[in-house]
């Protein structure tokens, strides 16, 4: 039976104002999931309402009592795992072993918030006039928007929320449309569960066509101070023109186009072993998935036998299997999409190694030889389980060649000499590099965000205080000054 949810606005379980609705379907099945609410500009503007009336109380309740409320919401959300990792599955065709490692990481989302209660801390500053006493002060900038995408929903929406209720903020959510449960109305549910004060979390889901008009009303609306987004880059840059209008600040989280740079000194089993990991967990729809695999010339031959040797191992099929790895694509869309850009390479030249085919749903695990800078892929993003492996001459041609694109998000580097990782870490343009490991990788505390076309913005550990607090001059004179007139 089909089950049917309601938004969540001001600590209460609603319809949309107009009583709309849409079917959420299941990628792998085709059948309808969920019906859940299509809100509306109305329904945006009712949550932001809720958001600035519960901010005034939220700031000012003690770091502790939130302290203890995120830590509750960890308990509970740990309680959920095994029907959450079921809805991940059923909503968006994340495989058992991707449903696991969401569940397994949020609840350090919400633990890393309970720390972070107490860091918004301020200095006193030297002051050149006499008697005075300057200081700076973080202050929480009232409510935030979350704008959080499909492919990582229970991280990337948690990442979106729980930082900024930690600083004193208030939060309005928007989930995206294929996602609203796993991405929104779950974790409603676990802070309305823990206790969280009306108005603090707020999640508002729309429906097919309804992201723009919920999306320009988050930014547009005058109460909203702060933006959090995290999607692709072409989403991103509209919605980064729309802020700069608005005066708005916005913390983004983009595409990526990730390399992992193989070197001859590495240990060449497991960098098989890491690449596979980082170009096919979660049939490559995550943004620091790798993209290419730039291997030097020494071990080129030996490393493709291996990797597509083990590729050709993945098992394709439902995601609720748990032997399954490669589950469907979230949608036929995105399954065109990967598709066109196999097709364009192979028609200029590029060679398929192992998979190349829809299978059903899925996309079969593709290696790719011989992309060239004329192909899509080679400078967009192809968000599915299709990866290039490209020979480099030199570690100096290997590091080129991972700098040759737009983006700028996450990279590996594979070595057993960590002196010449640290080294070739430092010229890799991205906000991330991982030194014998693959490019997918975060924890909670970190500063994690890229670089270029990647984003901008930090959003985990305490450089997410930068984006989600003001800092504030007050001074005060102790003692009356003169003046020159």
């Amino acid at each position: 039976m089909t089950k049917s949810y309601q938004m969540y606005i001001q600590g209460e379980w609603c319809d949309a104002e107009d009583k709309g609705t849409y079917e959420d379907l299941n990628p792998y099945t085709g059948e309808v999931f969920a019906t859940v609410p299509r809100g509306r500009q109305a329904d945006v503007k009712r949550a932001v309402d809720a958001a600035q009336q519960a901010f005034k109380g939220w700031s000012d309740i003690l770091p502790a009592v939130k302290q203890a409320l995120f830590l509750k919401a960890a308990t509970i959300l740990e309680s959920k795992q095994e029907e959450i990792v079921g809805i991940i599955a059923d909503e968006t065709g994340g495989t058992f072993g991707w449903g696991m490692f969401q569940t397994g990481f949020t609840p350090g989302l919400l633990r890393e918030a309970a720390s972070q209660v107490h860091q918004p801390i301020g200095e006193i500053l030297p002051s050149n006039l006499p008697d005075s006493t300057h200081m700076a002060v973080r202050q929480p900038v009232g409510v935030v928007a979350g704008i959080s995408p499909w492919n990582a929903p229970l991280i990337l929406s948690l990442r979106a929320i729980c930082l900024p209720i930690a600083y004193g903020n208030t939060v309005v959510l928007k989930p995206a449309m294929e996602s609203a449960v796993a991405g929104g109305l779950v974790l409603a549910r676990v802070f309305d569960e823990a206790g969280f004060p009306p108005g603090v979390l707020n999640v508002v889901t729309n429906g097919p066509g309804g992201s723009s008009e919920v999306g320009d009303e988050l930014i547009e609306n005058p109460l909203v101070r702060r933006i959090n987004f995290t999607g692709s880059t072409q989403v991103g840059r509209h919605l980064a023109e729309k802020a700069g209008r608005n005066l708005k600040r916005i913390a983004m989280e983009l595409g990526g186009h990730n390399p992992l740079l193989v070197l001859k000194d590495c240990d060449l089993e497991y960098a098989v072993n890491a690449a596979v990991f980082g170009a096919f967990l979660h049939q490559g729809q995550i943004c620091m998935s790798v993209r290419r695999i730039i291997v030097e010339q020494p071990v080129m031959a030996e490393f493709l036998e291996r990797f597509v040797q083990k590729v050709k191992t993945l098992t394709v099929g439902n995601p609720r299997e748990p032997q399954t790895i490669i589950g469907p694509l979230i949608n036929g869309e995105q399954l065109k999409a990967v598709e066109d850009h196999v097709e364009d390479a192979v028609s200029k030249g590029a060679i398929v190694l192992c998979g190349g085919k829809s299978q059903g749903p899925c996309f079969q695990p593709t290696v790719l030889t011989g992309v060239t800078s004329g192909m899509q892929m080679s400078c967009e993003e192809t968000f599915g389980p299709v990866v290039a492996v490209l020979e480099a001459a030199d570690v100096d041609a290997a590091v080129k060649m991972a700098n040759d694109t737009p983006y700028g998000l996450s990279a590996g580097i594979m070595t057993s000499d960590h002196s010449k990782g640290w080294d070739i870490a430092g010229r890799i343009e991205s906000g991330i590099v991982h030194i014998n490991d693959q490019s997918v990788h975060d924890e909670p505390q970190v500063p994690f965000g890229g670089i270029k076309d990647s984003g901008w913005g930090r959003m985990g550990g305490r450089a997410a205080i930068e984006e989600f607090t003001e800092l504030r001059w007050i001074s005060i004179q102790r003692k009356p000054r003169s003046y020159p007139f």
